[in-house]
């Protein structure tokens, strides 16, 4: 039995879940969200918690079971807390700004570089050189921030570039270490 597809989701107070077929919206003070799953989870929703089962022990069955549960507890998650990325900008010269609701990036190329969020998602630009993406939908949370990221990718002789906040770039050596032969 899968270990996490047998925990139950629990619903906080102020948590709204209703289940229409294999349909699951949950609607919170953030938001609400909807995401249609396989028909093959079973996916019962009492008053207090949501509860996945499978209906066989299949390889298939094994691996939904508890990718439903965690994609339901981050439904859950969202309508609550939300969730957010934070992106570091690297380079002499690279900038963020947010103009209206798009975000205008100016990294190197010869043109600045427009990226408007979608429906739900809210991007804040602190300081020129950090990005911060927002929302309820952790999986366009995601996206959002690796499309920005996929811009200018961070390099590995300088570094410079777009990175997630505390990510680490293995550096390479360069010309210099050929030096000696």
């Amino acid at each position: 039995m899968s270990r996490i597809g047998k925990l139950p989701v629990e619903i906080p107070n102020g948590v709204e879940v209703k289940q229409t077929g294999n349909t699951l919206t949950v609607k919170g003070p953030n938001g609400q969200l909807v995401k249609e799953f396989r028909p093959e989870m079973n996916i019962q929703v009492t008053d207090g918690s949501v509860l996945v089962s499978r209906p066989s022990d299949d390889k298939l069955y094994r691996s939904l079971h508890g990718l439903t549960r965690s994609l339901i507890a981050n439904m859950v998650d969202g309508v609550t807390k939300g969730y957010e990325k934070h992106l570091e900008i690297v380079g002499v010269g690279y900038r963020a700004v947010k103009q209206g609701n798009k975000l205008v990036l100016t990294i190197g190329y010869s043109h600045p570089v427009e990226i408007t969020p979608d429906t739900g998602l809210d991007i804040e630009v602190p300081v020129p050189t950090k990005i911060s993406v927002k929302g309820i939908d952790k999986e366009l949370v995601g996206q959002l921030a690796a499309n920005i990221r996929a811009v200018r990718p961070p390099e590995p002789y300088l570094g410079k570039g777009i990175r997630y906040a505390g990510e680490r770039i293995i550096r390479k050596a360069g010309k210099a270490g050929k030096v000696g032969k």
